[in-house]
């Protein structure tokens, strides 16, 4: 590929958007409905913040 930072290829478990997605998907998903069925979503909710909050701190 031109403009390719990589000789060859892209090194063997080099975290990519597809591979973020592909487990991060249906783990929201999944607690999601697991927030609506036990009716804890402004919980959940108020959890992601935080856990997100404090991520965007740290990388900083």
């Amino acid at each position: 590929m031109p403009g390719s930072p990589y000789l060859t290829d892209p090194p063997k478990k080099l975290t990519t958007w597809r591979r973020v997605l592909v487990f991060s998907i249906p783990s929201v998903l999944a607690t999601i409905a697991l927030a609506v069925m036990f009716d804890v979503v402004l919980e959940m909710m108020l959890v992601f913040t935080a856990f997100f909050t404090l991520s965007a701190i740290m990388r900083k």
